[in-house]
């Protein structure tokens, strides 16, 4: 059944941001700053005092939700505003509601509002994502409730 219009999806939770995990994506992404493997930069830097978690990341935990929520859907696009750093050791929530559901090109698709909220601080980002709906989508309407 494809969720209706108002529902929510989620939330997929990471209960703590792993700094050993920053280190392996710094390596992946090629992206050797200081802020994502060095708790002593980043407080240089005045940001803090625990490493910085990386932006591609944040975004992931949210793709994450949407191909669990919605398995068999397609993410066709993606906006997002990052609004403020998740740290190692935060507990993240990646959430999402149905915005509106209607056909484009012959395919069912989902638009929906989307984000990520750290424990105690609020969002770190937020935006919309449109999603092509698969034969096989099996989600419940009304609430979905993800959790890793």
């Amino acid at each position: 059944m494809t969720p209706s219009v108002g529902a929510t999806l989620g939330p997929w939770t990471i209960e703590s941001v792993s700094a050993e995990h920053m280190k392996t994506l710094a390596v992946i992404l090629d992206d050797p700053n200081p802020i994502h493997l060095d708790a002593e930069a980043v407080k240089a830097l005045g940001m803090g005092e625990r490493v910085i978690n990386q932006g591609p990341a944040n975004l992931g935990y949210v793709m994450n939700l949407l191909s669990e929520a919605l398995p068999g859907a397609r993410i066709a696009s993606v906006r997002v505003r990052f609004l403020a750093n998740v740290l190692g050791g935060d507990r993240v929530s990646a959430g999402a509601e149905v915005l509106a559901s209607h056909e484009q090109d012959g395919e069912r698709r989902l638009d929906c509002a989307i984000w990520l909220e750290v424990d105690g601080r609020g969002r770190a980002l937020e935006g919309t994502a449109s999603l092509v709906l698969g034969q096989d989508v099996d989600a419940a309407g009304g609430s979905t409730a993800i959790v890793s």
